[in-house]
């Protein structure tokens, strides 16, 4: 038996003609053997059989009938034998025909094609004869036969009345036969009468006619004939087709009677509704019965015969599928399918009266849409039935006006149609089928809800813009035996739908329509993959081509959202696809046609001028913008040249400014917001973009935006600004907001602050962007200051809840903005020029937050966190303070707080005071430069509102009478006032203060001989017992020196000196910090004045001092470090700042022994006295201050071994030797090893002779 293969159809020259009838029939394939296959590879010139009938008019058959021997002439000895020879091979091959061999049946099959093409009418009469002397043909044979007669008729181009007669009866007699390879033998008999309408259609019309008209129900075969002449325009030439169509009109109306015909209307039914077994897409002759029962009910004028045929076939179609096929008729669906069609059909050939069927015929579809297994025949079937029934709507005038209930229902189905598409093919042209039946359905009423267009958009745009791409989609059709064209079926497919955005906004022609569009193409310009950007930009672009070449909105309506669009068509300017570049600049092109429409429009509202002749450009800038368009006023000369000047440079952002100048202040904040957005994108190309064309924007139209939305501007950027990884475009976006803080400073300092708390690395860029121009940064500071003083009391009553923390946030804020900003280069200067008003404010800040942690009544747990909430933030005021002195070169100030620990009197609100007062002091012994401006600015604060401003500036102020640059600002009267205003201050403590200045040396030069005078009475205390009184008498000579200031007298110094050294080293840690406080206060009173004696004093303190910095008491240290610090500035040593930094933080051999250089380098003359010092403190009993005092020495024998060995004794070595011993057992490693070093050293230096 033979093996059963479809038939792979070709498109090469030499096709049998009849492929296209078989085509429509692959029952025929199926049972064709596999010989069939490679039937259409041969081809053959197309003039071959003219060349061939002129070689041989007359043809010799071995095998001689009557008829050909009549035919007979007498020819060439040579060509006869030549014409017997090939009709005998021809012969032979027509009768090998018969065998099974597989292999062998293709060679004949090519045989016999390539002899039709050279010879036709040979071969033709031998097929003839072959037919008429062997009628026990088996079936199988015949069959193959039929399929080769079919094959050469149509590779003839001429065909004889004689072999048209005889091979039309032959085709007649056998198409109605039924035979063991049932309808495939008849469709193989009926392929001969089609192959003979390429020759004459009208004979074979005649001969179908009267079949037809017969009065008995047609065979199948009949209608297969007709169904391939009516779908095959092949088969007609020019202007045929439509005789065909009139003749088959005719027909159906000569056929009414018989629809009243109880048989013949039963057959009919059963027709097409007769499932088959094998049948994978529709037979032709069911295509065909469909047409020709809806042109029969079109040609019925009787309407209740037509409404009985309707309801006869819906009522048989309304089953369940499912039930059917789970009772075993699986051949149900192709019932369905063949009821799905006929809907179609009849609503499609219908002449009236369709509108009242349509919602029960859709019902119907619905339901076995619903209810059947689908598979792609039933898809098929579904697919072209509703256009048929669309169109025979729209043909109806009443449709516009007549509400469908069913359409809604359809949508649904259609959409899940298209979810159910494989979403990684494109094989079969559903997908566009079902868009543009959507499209069509779209236009009935009742309208589509906003809901379920934004679903059906949705899954639309899914499923094309979310295909693989091309190259992708065809390797998934190589191993298909018929591939589909991938490149024309996409195009095809993206055509159904934009022409579907076409029709939504031809439905409601508004700017809330396009934008309702656009909003769902968005998601795709935004995707990340290539093909789905270039894909969504394309469509988009269509659709305002569309838009600008039409003019379907009204110019009277404000576009919605523009700006949006603007900024994803000018990101997607620079993508990295070229395709997508130009698609985008085309799209801008198109968009900026239709503003300027829609500006002109407004304008001509707005003003109602004379109508004037639109602007005229050149021919090429008309074809530029209006792509053709010549209803369309192209824009002006100088429009067209900007965009093709820039055509060839996407990237360019002169086509952005030029569109930007059109847009509204609303749309130009959209493209604004539509480019930070972008910021935050994945792609690199997108973020750079966005940020040039947020720079891009700000720099044309940043001076007018809104002040209200530039805070949420820059809050925005702020937040994209953390995921910005490619630098030019942080870049970018930090100049935008320079520019910016040109116009909206106060707006941005006040977005920028709530996100302040904590500062953080992203956000210190901006506020650094934000004071990048030297003006905008000292109103930075300005603006800081003012929130900064916005200080609030969290103030809680019973039963209410808790103040609104905004203001007092942003104070906290705007104080961790001014620590930080202080080390920006950019607020360098305006910190500078602002000191006065920034130390004033942070040390009012501080006795703020103090404020704030001020132990109240307990508190509940959500209470107690707020305020604890504050604590940290105590200590970042004071940082501010610190870190304004140390940037602002303000470091011996700094250096003065540091070195004595007088910041932590800021940690208490009750130390407050001293800590402020110390600060100023330190500013008036180091004779700061800002007294003056600070003086200044003291003024206005002494009548604040704010009592801790208030306290701040009396504290400065009574420290400062010490100050002659006080009386450069103030006279004495002058000052003396400010003091008695203050004592009316509602404040005590304000009160208390201005007293303790009324009582300054300044206003009573009297008291400087009686405060002189109590010194020596003070100074015989010093031999007090008592450590506590000592301490305080002390305390007091310091006290009465600062009270002195310049008034005191070198002699007195002199004794307060020679007295207080005497205390160094006493037992008690208390008196020696007290004396060592008390030395460093003398030191400070006579700076600037002639030393005298005092100098020596000094001189011979420093080492001392210096092996202080390792007492065991703490208080002691403290002392000793300013002290020294002290001494240092009075006897003007270098490096003045790095003997600070290595006092206040350094430690180690390293710190150590700059330390010694440092002494060393400036005592040169107390070489000796030092150094015996040191060796004095060998003896203590503290073994800190011994090992210090080693290392001393050490260092000393190092760099100076001969003077060490000529100036210590036979007893010093030997304790040297033995502290260096004592040393080396040190748990430091490093004083280990220093101490076995030197042990070793002063080894070698003894051994030498003096």
């Amino acid at each position: 038996m033979d093996a059963q293969h479809s038939e792979k159809p070709h498109s090469h020259a030499s096709t049998d003609r009849t492929s296209s009838a078989r085509s429509q029939n692959p029952r025929i394939s199926s049972h064709i053997s596999e010989f069939t296959k490679n039937q259409s590879y041969m081809t053959v010139p197309q003039n071959s059989a003219r060349g061939d009938r002129q070689r041989h008019p007359t043809t010799i058959l071995l095998c001689k009938s009557q008829s050909s021997q009549a035919a007979l002439m007498p020819k060439e000895h040579t060509a006869f034998i030549e014409e017997a020879y090939s009709a005998a091979i021809c012969f032979k091959l027509l009768r090998d025909l018969s065998g099974s061999d597989s292999l062998h049946l293709r060679y004949i099959i090519k045989k016999i094609k390539s002899m039709a093409h050279g010879a036709p009418n040979l071969v033709l009469e031998t097929i003839h004869d072959y037919f008429v002397n062997n009628q026990q043909i088996s079936t199988r044979h015949k069959f193959r036969l039929f399929h080769v007669l079919g094959a050469v008729i149509g590779a003839t181009e001429s065909l004889e009345e004689t072999w048209e007669k005889s091979f039309m009866q032959l085709a007649l007699e056998n198409m109605t036969r039924s035979t063991e390879l049932e309808e495939a033998y008849q469709d193989a008999a009926s392929n001969v009468l089609v192959a003979i309408c390429r020759h004459s259609w009208q004979v074979v019309a005649r001969h179908l006619e009267t079949e037809v008209l017969s009065g008995v129900f047609p065979h199948r075969s009949i209608f297969y004939v007709m169904g391939i002449m009516t779908s095959d325009e092949t088969l007609f030439k020019e202007g045929e087709k439509a005789g065909w169509e009139e003749q088959l009109a005719k027909m159906a109306i000569k056929s009414v009677p018989f629809l009243n015909k109880e048989g013949w209307s039963k057959e009919l039914l059963g027709a097409l509704t007769r499932p088959d077994r094998t049948q994978q897409e529709q037979p032709p002759e069911k295509a065909f019965l469909f047409i020709y029962y809806g042109l029969m009910l079109q040609a019925e004028e009787n309407g209740t015969n037509v409404r009985t045929h309707l309801k006869t076939l819906l009522e048989t179609s309304h089953q369940w599928p499912k039930q059917r096929e789970n009772s075993g008729d699986l051949r149900w669906k192709w019932a369905s399918s063949t009821i799905l069609l006929a809907y179609g059909q009849m609503a499609d050939k219908a002449k009236a009266q369709i509108l009242p069927w349509v919602d029960n015929i859709l019902s119907r579809m619905i339901f076995f849409f619903h209810y059947s297994s689908w598979d792609e025949t039933l898809k098929q079937s579904f697919l072209t039935a509703i256009p048929m029934l669309v169109g025979a709507i729209n043909r109806n005038e009443g449709a516009q006006s007549y509400e469908f209930s069913q359409v809604s229902e359809l949508l649904e189905c259609l959409m899940l149609l298209m979810e159910k598409e494989p979403q990684d093919t494109l094989c079969t042209p559903t997908r566009q089928q079902t868009i543009r039946i959507i499209s069509s359905l779209c236009k009935l009423r009742p309208q589509l809800d906003l809901e379920k267009k934004s679903r059906l958009l949705s899954i639309s745009l899914r499923s094309v813009m979310s295909l693989p791409l091309l190259e992708v989609l065809e390797k998934h059709t190589c191993l298909f035996l018929e591939p589909p064209n991938i490149q024309t079926l996409y195009k095809e497919t993206a055509g159904a739908l934009e022409q579907m955005l076409q029709t939504f906004i031809m439905q409601n022609p508004t700017a809330e329509e396009l934008h309702f569009l656009l909003s769902h193409l968005y998601v795709w310009l935004e995707s990340e993959k290539a093909h789905e950007r270039q894909r969504a930009v394309h469509s988009c672009m269509a659709l305002l081509k569309f838009l600008s070449h039409n003019f379907y909105l009204d110019p009277k309506e404000d576009f919605k959202r523009i700006g949006q669009l603007v900024g994803m068509l000018g990101i997607l300017c620079q993508d990295p696809d070229k395709t997508t570049q130009c698609s985008s600049l085309e799209g801008l092109g198109h968009l900026y046609k239709l503003l300027l429409h829609q500006r002109r429009g407004e304008a001509s509202q707005e003003q109602a001028p004379a109508p004037q002749e639109p602007p005229q450009a050149s021919k090429e800038g008309a074809l530029l913008w209006s792509s053709g368009d010549q209803e369309a006023a192209p824009p002006s000369p100088r429009e067209v040249a900007l965009l093709k000047d820039h055509i060839l440079h996407p990237g360019s952002s002169q086509v952005i400014k030029e569109v930007m100048k059109h847009l509204t202040m609303a749309e130009l904040t959209d493209l604004i917001w539509t480019a930070i957005d972008g910021l935050g994108s994945a792609s690199p190309f997108r973020v750079q973009a966005a940020a040039d064309m947020l720079l891009t924007a700000i720099q044309e139209h940043g001076a007018k935006l809104e002040t209200v939305r530039v805070a949420s501007l820059g809050r925005a950027i702020h937040l994209q600004l953390c995921s910005v990884r490619i630098p030019q475009a942080k870049e970018n976006a930090l100049q935008a907001i320079t520019l910016l803080a040109r116009n909206h400073t106060s707006e941005l300092v006040a977005a920028f602050l709530d996100f302040s708390i904590p500062l953080d690395s992203h956000a210190f860029r901006l506020w650094r962007a934000l004071g990048a121009e030297q003006p905008v940064s000292h109103l930075v500071l300005a603006v800081l200051l003012g929130w900064l003083q916005k200080r609030p009391l969290p103030t809680r009553t019973s039963g209410s809840s808790p103040q609104p923390k905004k203001a007092y946030l942003r104070s906290l804020a705007a104080m961790n903005t001014l620590h930080e900003l202080q080390f920006a280069r950019e607020f360098k200067q305006a910190v500078q020029e602002a000191f006065p008003e920034l130390l004033l404010a942070l040390l009012s800040q501080t006795h703020y937050l103090l404020e704030l942690n001020l132990p109240e009544e307990p508190q509940p747990g959500k209470e107690a966190q707020e305020t604890a909430l504050f604590s940290p933030q105590s200590s970042t005021s004071l940082e501010a303070l610190k870190s304004l002195l140390s940037t602002t070169r303000h470091w011996q100030d700094f250096a003065y707080m540091e070195l004595q620990g007088a910041w932590d009197l800021f940690a208490t609100i009750h130390t407050y005071p001293q800590g402020v007062g110390l600060l100023a002091r330190a500013m008036v012994q180091n004779q700061c430069r800002q007294i003056k401006a600070l003086t200044f600015q003291l003024l206005p604060n002494l009548q604040s509102r704010e009592e801790r401003e208030r306290k701040a500036a009396i504290i400065i102020f009574t420290e400062f009478l010490y100050s002659p640059t006080l009386l450069e600002v103030l006279p004495k009267e002058a000052a003396l006032s400010v003091l008695v205003r203050s004592l009316r201050d509602p404040s005590p403590e304000i009160r208390v203060l201005s007293l303790q200045g009324l009582g300054n040396i300044l206003f009573h030069p009297e008291k400087g001989s009686l405060l002189r005078g109590q010194l020596p009475p003070f100074l015989n205390g010093f031999f007090q017992s008592s450590g506590q009184v000592l301490v305080r008498v002390m305390g007091t000579v310091s006290d009465v020196l600062h009270r002195l200031g310049a008034h005191s007298t070198e002699a007195q110094g002199l004794s307060i000196a020679i007295n207080t050294r005497s205390f160094f080293d006493d037992e008690r840690d208390g008196v020696r910090a007290a004396a060592v406080a008390l030395f460093g206060d003398l030191v400070a009173s006579v700076a600037g004045r002639q030393l005298g004696g005092l100098r020596a004093q000094v001189h011979q303190s420093m080492l001392p001092l210096l092996l202080r910095l390792k007492d065991p008491c703490p208080a002691v240290v403290t002392q000793a470090k300013f002290a020294f610090y002290r001494c240092s500035v009075l006897l003007r040593w270098r490096l003045q700042h790095t003997l600070f930094c290595t006092l206040a933080w350094e430690k180690g051999l390293s710190a150590r022994h700059f330390l010694w250089n440092c002494l060393m380098s400036h005592s040169q003359e107390e070489f000796g006295i030092h150094l015996a010092q040191a060796l004095s403190y060998l003896h203590s009993r503290h073994d800190h201050i011994k090992t210090w005092a080693a290392l001393f020495i050490g260092y000393t024998i190092c760099y100076h071994p001969r003077a060490v060995s000529q100036m210590v004794s036979d007893v010093d070595t030997k304790l040297l030797f033995c502290t260096f011993e004592d040393l080396k057992k040190s748990p430091e490693p490093s004083v280990r090893d220093f101490a076995s070093r030197q042990a070793s050293f002063l080894q070698k230096m003894t051994a030498r002779p003096r």
